[in-house]
């Protein structure tokens, strides 16, 4: 096969470099029948779920598996400790609004200024956890928060606090959790292999609740005993030790073969990969309107424990910690329970939770009722949140887990800060019991949601590297920013098996999109109707050789079936071109003999 100047005809890496077998090959799948792509029960194939087949349920379903890697173990015990400073800290941020005379939207607004960082900047600290290293920005963000810490516990013990500085200083400490966040769960996946995921998260949710269920008891003790002051010094003691941890991991090397994507690039990548992710979109907006519904009685329960059952900041601590106990609870059972339901039945029996704790909630006056009630509430929120987390997890390539896992975030916890004041406005207005009972109607509401969007099964996906791809030798020399790069593929296809890979070539369309491709197209030659060519851009030659080194083992399957229908024999025919632009050749400056010269021809695009 001859090289052109100006194209490659080396294999596309969706097709392969081997020899393409036969319809009838046992190897390649068979064409599905008409209309199976379109089946709602297909969803999932849409996303790539069932490429490799196997069960969402492991062998080993126990949940303290992901322990026996030492840095996990590490990390998490240093993160249970820094927890438990944060839990401390936010009993003292609260319980100090409401001694500082604070209107109800205030108090509220302690947990907003918590997680409004987290819709805010969550996404471009994706973007860092995918480009840079995650380890030295999990140091960064673990850093900026001690300072912070230590600033808010002088401001407090010297009494210059006002209810508004004391949101700017939850609202640093949020910013710092928003960059930490992402790289953290992302980094998860370097420290456990991908079949101790689910229980790797499972245990980090229970190892904040942990801290839950104990911490703001304890926070409430010191509070009562020596002041905010205290509680924000111990908060910002308890970071040291995951910095200790930190400092000592060695990360494992990510080879940056290609040059690094710029912020706005990576950030840009990150929302067109969601986007054209029917599962992932699915989950960012369940857990929107979970979040929001979600959101009052954490945001309300300083208020519960003063106007609904009268009690004072030790309640308020018994309180919290009777729903994080309830947390910790449900994220040990979470394996068990898996195998028992499915994806969607899970959301649902948490929901249920939840709007039951919070309609309990609202009608009790006794604190141990409602307590029990705060205990199924926090089983609740831990299983959906959870949930949702490993579902993404699952649907995500390492290449973008850490944008994916941001604008998950950015969903679940925008929906927080939104619900937080949003219930913050109603209790003013309505009461306590008032917003509880709305907040309990939201739940409800997402779990109907449910019956005509459900969350596809959390299936244990390969996004490995498909590995098929190689670089291919130009004639023309280029370097890394030229471009923009055209690919062609040509297909021969048959009148008979037109309808199947049409419907292929749709899906084929989204996988293009989603990993970079730009002006996608799929074009009939007039003179040759069997002739197909499907056709799409990238900005630069680095751009294209990281679309094509995106493709992953999980979109194998459509283009198994797209080379099954080809002409048997033969292979696609990959073409790369470079685009020129003709507008130089008007200049009369220009030298037109560099336009042989493609490093030095001015109408290059680059």
């Amino acid at each position: 096969m001859t090289t052109q100047p100006g194209s490659s005809c080396q294999a596309d890496p969706l097709i392969g470099s081997n020899r393409p077998a036969p319809i009838g090959d046992p190897h390649v799948h068979p064409p599905a029948p008409t209309g199976a792509l379109l089946d709602n029960r297909e969803a999932a194939l849409a996303d790539g779920l069932e490429a490799m087949g196997g069960s969402d349920r492991p062998a080993d379903t126990s949940p303290l598996r992901p322990f026996r890697h030492a840095i996990f173990r590490d990390v998490w015990v240093a993160n249970l400790l820094s927890r438990f400073g944060g839990l401390i800290q936010s009993v003292g941020a609260s319980w100090l609004m409401v001694s500082l005379g604070a209107s109800a939207t205030l108090i509220s607004l302690v947990q907003t200024s918590t997680t409004l960082p987290i819709m805010l900047f969550s996404l471009i600290a994706g973007a860092l956890a995918d480009t840079f290293d995650r380890r030295q920005l999990m140091l960064v963000a673990q850093a900026f928060m001690l300072l912070v810490s230590v600033a808010l516990s002088l401001c407090a013990w010297f009494g210059v606090l006002t209810p508004w500085l004391l949101l700017v200083f939850t609202f640093l400490i949020g910013t710092g959790a928003a960059l930490n966040g992402p790289a953290w769960q992302a980094s998860v996946g370097d420290m456990v292999p991908r079949d101790d995921l689910p229980a790797a998260v499972s245990l980090n949710s229970m190892g904040f609740n942990v801290a839950r269920s104990t911490g703001p008891a304890v926070g409430g003790l010191i509070v009562a005993a020596s002041g905010a002051a205290a509680a924000f010094a111990v908060n910002a003691v308890s970071y040291l030790g995951l910095l200790i941890v930190l400092a000592r991991w060695r990360s494992p090397d990510r080879p940056e073969r290609l040059q690094r994507e710029t912020l706005g690039r990576a950030v840009g990548a990150g929302v067109r990969y969601v986007a054209l992710s029917p599962t992932l979109m699915t989950v960012l907006a369940r857990s929107l309107v979970f979040g929001l519904g979600a959101s009052a009685v954490p945001a309300l329960m300083p208020l519960v424990a003063r106007d609904l059952v009268a009690g004072g900041p030790l309640t308020f601590g018994l309180l919290l910690g009777a729903f994080g106990i309830g947390a910790v609870v449900g994220a040990y059972y979470s394996s068990g329970l898996r195998q028992r339901l499915s994806t969607e039945g899970f959301v649902r029996a948490a929901l249920l939770a939840l709007a039951a704790a919070s309609i309990v909630t609202a009608y009790s006056s006794f604190t141990a009722l409602t307590m029990a009630a705060l205990f199924v509430g926090g089983a609740g929120w831990v299983l959906a949140l959870s949930t949702f987390n490993v579902t993404v997890q699952m649907a995500s390539p390492r290449w973008v887990v850490g944008r994916t896992l941001a604008l998950y975030q950015m969903s679940a916890f925008g929906g927080m800060a939104l619900g937080s004041w949003l219930w913050g406005a109603v209790t003013e207005r309505t009461g306590v019991d008032i917003a509880l009972l709305a907040a309990a109607g939201v739940s409800l509401a997402c779990l109907l949601i449910g019956f005509r969007y459900p969350l596809p099964a959390a299936q244990k996906l390969d996004l490995e590297p498909l590995g098929r791809w190689r670089e291919p030798r130009l004639a023309l020399p280029i370097e890394a920013r030229s471009g923009p790069v055209v690919t062609t593929i040509e297909y021969h296809i048959a009148e008979e098996w037109l309808p199947e890979f049409l419907r292929l070539m749709v899906e084929r369309r989204r996988i293009r999109r989603r990993d970079g491709a730009r002006h996608w197209s799929l074009m009939r030659d007039l003179e040759a109707p069997e002739v197909w060519v499907e056709r799409y851009d990238t900005p630069t030659w680095t751009e294209n050789v990281r679309h094509n080194e995106r493709a992953t083992r999980a979109d194998a399957d459509v283009a198994d079936r797209l080379r099954a229908l080809h002409t048997p024999g033969e292979r696609p025919r990959v073409h790369r071109l470079i685009v020129r632009d003709l507008d130089a050749v008007l200049d009369p400056a220009a030298d037109l003999a560099a336009l042989d010269q493609p490093l030095t021809d001015p109408a290059r695009q680059a």
